[in-house]
């Protein structure tokens, strides 16, 4: 499943690594969070270093629908559902603040972008309400946005009931952006390594380990999309949330804005051309039908109704590619920027964007430069402060005791299931896997381009029960959204441990 973005792009090679070496700032990550703090830095004078197990944009970043927008569906009538409007308007202002910094920077560097008419729609009239929501709570927190009447929308081959509009939004290859930024980093002097794996981080001396030896730091940032320790427990202050994009040519035309459904099942559109993406491959990318990872009774049946419902009302078109991404969504509903607890004030990570990384990325770099250079709270704009000075709320203890409940029926579940099952189990067909009982234990056992092999079932991270995705041939926690290839390697999440590889029955 290869993103639109990934195609014929020449990434940078990196740095070579030297085990032992000092930096300023050691951080871990090459996607968007990471690169648009290391740039930050490198402009202050600070010597940067940027590993990553992967690549340049190698999950969320490079998977995404490439949407840079404030409008963000209903999210912000979601936040002021349980939230003073001073916190949203705080978030708006950040996002804000982050969009303008990602397209200021994006015009430096000769990388297209276009602007559109952003809506929030709903599909039916049952969905109306939120769309005045949505119109409400952001009218409050300072945005332009204006609602529009079924007969006032643009034309569209799509059902729309009700949507609120907000002008000179984004839309971007995220990938081109992101390599851009690593360009910057390189040429300034800092170091990118890539194929570099960080297996934890030490708060005395300031040290990363990676599979590689350790490096050392000042200054560490995790910008893992989750951080890959358990200090300070956020990998129980957030889920994990996967959700689908497939790019289309499409005959006809296509939407001249882009669109977000505030009702279910999710719909993402919005038009690709060539000032904005890989132009020639595809004129559509159609996204949405999210859930919890490892909690889906099929991934590649979420990919397919996509395209059943894209070449429903875009009669013709043709699918170019699909794929998927994960993000984290904090109990709270506002991303966590800051100092790790015990951290000792060396160790800072960023999480919990809900899929609105373009914005929130390049905001949470601007906090976390911030802290690392020292910047005095009245010097600080006033959306970082009353972010970072932002209290819990009981409704936020609620979402994360709901959320605590249903991570503990998934593993429970998990257990059960692999339970009833007892090898020897038949040879799963091709792109098919099972989790079945040995000797008291679950094993995940699948067939991959026509490789059969049997992994530990249980998550490096905690002990979750895995669960087989059949859209990406991967095993996937439902406790705290880690990820394993079919033979075990680790690909993102909290866990940093690959999975067992085990015989492909006990008696072998």
């Amino acid at each position: 499943m290869t993103p639109l973005w990934k195609l014929e792009k020449s990434l940078p090679t990196g740095s070579p690594f030297e085990e032992g070496a000092r930096h300023d700032v050691v951080i871990v990550g090459a996607g968007i969070t990471g690169l648009t703090t290391a740039v930050m830095l490198t402009r202050a004078g600070l010597d940067v270093a940027v590993i990553d197990a992967g690549g340049i944009a190698e999950l969320a970043t490079g998977a995404n629908t490439g949407k840079l927008s404030l409008l963000q569906g209903s999210r912000l009538a979601t936040i002021r559902r349980h939230h003073p409007a001073s916190l949203v308007r705080a978030y708006v202002d950040a996002n804000r603040s982050g969009m303008e910094w990602l397209t200021a920077f994006a015009e430096s560097a000769d990388v297209p972008f276009t602007r559109h008419t952003d809506h929030s729609y709903a599909q039916g009239p049952d969905g109306a309400g939120d769309v005045r929501d949505q119109h409400d709570a952001a009218r409050e927190a300072g945005l332009p946005t204006r609602m529009l009447a079924a007969t006032t929308v643009p034309s569209t081959p799509f059902p729309v009931a009700a949507a609120v509009a907000l002008d000179d939004q984004i839309a971007i290859d995220p990938v081109a952006v992101t390599v851009a930024l690593a360009h910057e980093l390189l040429s300034a002097g800092g170091a990118l390594h890539i194929g570099v794996r960080a297996t934890g981080t030490r708060a005395l001396p300031g040290r990363v380990d990676t599979t590689a030896g350790p490096i050392f730091a000042d200054h560490i940032v995790l910008a893992t999309g989750t951080p890959i320790t358990d200090r300070g427990l956020y990998f129980a202050k957030t889920h994990g949330l996967r959700s689908y994009c497939v790019s289309f040519r499409v005959p006809g035309d296509v939407p001249a804005g882009m669109f977000l459904s505030v009702d279910g099942p999710t719909r993402s559109v919005r038009p690709v051309s060539a000032a904005d993406g890989p132009g020639g491959e595809a004129q559509l990318v159609v996204g949405g039908n999210g859930h919890p990872v490892g909690r889906s009774d099929s991934e590649k049946a979420a990919v397919e109704d996509l395209v059943a419902w894209t070449q429903l009302h875009f009669p013709g078109a043709e699918e170019t590619h699909r794929w998927s991404a994960q993000d984290y969504e904090s109990h709270n509903l506002i991303p966590f920027v800051g100092a790790m607890p015990r951290g000792l004030g060396r160790i800072r990570f960023a999480t919990g964007y809900a899929k609105w990384g373009l914005s929130n990325a390049p905001a949470a770099a601007q906090r976390l430069t911030a802290e690392i250079l020292g910047t005095p709270w009245r010097d600080r704009p006033t959306w970082m402060t009353t972010i970072g000075t932002r209290m819990t709320m009981p409704a936020d203890l609620g979402r994360g005791a709901v959320e605590g409940g249903k991570v503990a029926a998934a593993l429970a579940g998990g257990w059960t299931d692999a339970e009833s099952r007892s090898v020897p189990v038949a040879k799963p067909a091709e792109g098919e896997g099972v989790v079945a009982n040995r000797g008291g234990r679950p094993v995940g056992v699948s067939t991959v381009h026509g490789v059969t092999r049997a992994v530990s079932a249980v998550c490096t991270h905690l002990g979750g029960v895995l669960e087989w995705n059949d859209a990406e041939c991967t095993w996937d926690c439902p406790l705290h959204a880690s990820r394993f290839a079919a033979d075990g390697t680790r690909i993102e999440g909290p866990a940093v441990k690959d999975l067992s590889r085990l015989p492909r029955s006990g008696r072998e």
